[in-house]
């Protein structure tokens, strides 16, 4: 009888498991699907226009203007693989030079409104945890959301995307893709040196009994900042993609509601899974969205 429970939970946790991953992923494809559609002529014939450049080579010219203009425009068509390096290796720079913009005086206001509040959910940080902690409503949610779940969906909505691009031979949709890639690596760069340097302890390695407040610089981290909570790394990496759907497909007015809502589900999932405190989820998504707005979403050619 025990074991024919415990393979039912099993089962019906997987079904749920692929029920929500299935319903997370295919909004968003499903709008690189009508977005390309709308491309298209009255009676499903392409009105795309094929040009010749000087080199030579045919280049489709709804694609290009698409790509150049718009909210979901980079000011840079040349998206690739082969200069995604190079692309990851300028938004860093920009990245770690922010601070020369605070000494002229720019970007004030954003910046102190992110310190401010992550700063006072630190504050706060010992008296909700506790909360979470003592919920067991949670226990199912945080085991359909763990970390190895939510991870999935985080890879699988780029590369869901990517193959959508290549069996349509889209290359808007195969671009986005690859912002979202960029994205996603600039967003983890930075996380991880936080990391390094907080190393605060996750709350499931804090004893029921002991101050939450003394969990900064306790932690034991790998190189690439494992073990550490501050910040949540999935927040950020789920709104690094929620940012470049959203922009790349904001036409669809349901798009950015859809990308932002599945981004705050994973990274609120966070909390109650006892693996991040909630202003190291906050931190993780301010992270993932004014990088991929402000750094990958930036005029190249200024």
């Amino acid at each position: 009888m025990y074991f024919y429970h415990y393979e039912s939970g099993s089962v019906r946790k997987n079904f749920i498991w692929l029920m929500t991953m299935a319903l997370l992923v295919w909004p968003l494809v499903s709008a690189t699907a009508r977005a390309q559609d709308s491309t298209e002529g009255p009676k499903g014939a392409a009105s795309k226009e094929v040009q010749a450049d000087p080199g030579g080579s045919q280049t489709n010219s709804t694609d290009v203007q698409q790509n150049t203009s718009g909210p979901g425009a980079t000011k840079d068509p040349e998206i690739s693989w082969k200069r995604m390096p190079m692309r990851v290796l300028e938004d860093q720079k920009d990245l770690w030079l922010f601070p020369t913009q605070l000494a002229r005086g720019r970007h004030w206001l954003p910046t102190l409104a992110i310190t401010g509040v992550t700063a006072a959910l630190i504050a706060t940080d010992p008296h909700d945890e506790p909360y979470f902690r003592n919920r067991p409503a949670f226990e199912e949610t945080s085991e359909i959301f763990s970390s190895a779940n939510t991870g999935i969906v985080e890879l699988g909505v780029p590369a869901t995307v990517y193959v959508v691009g290549l069996l349509r031979r889209d290359s808007y949709t195969q671009q986005t893709a690859m912002l979202a890639a960029e994205a996603y690596v600039d967003s983890a760069i930075p996380h991880v040196v936080m990391k390094l340097v907080s190393r605060r302890l996750r709350p499931s390695e804090v004893a029921p009994d002991h101050d939450f407040r003394d969990t900064f610089f306790r932690s034991h981290v790998t190189a690439l900042g494992k073990g550490s909570s501050f910040p949540s790394g999935h927040a950020a990496a789920a709104f690094s993609i929620a940012t470049v759907m959203a922009r790349r497909y904001g036409k669809h007015k349901w798009v950015p509601w859809v990308s932002y809502g599945v981004a705050g589900l994973i990274s609120f999932s966070r909390v109650p899974d006892m693996a991040h405190f909630p202003s190291d989820v906050f931190l993780g998504a301010a992270l993932g969205y004014t990088i991929t707005r402000f750094d990958v979403f930036r005029d190249r050619n200024r």
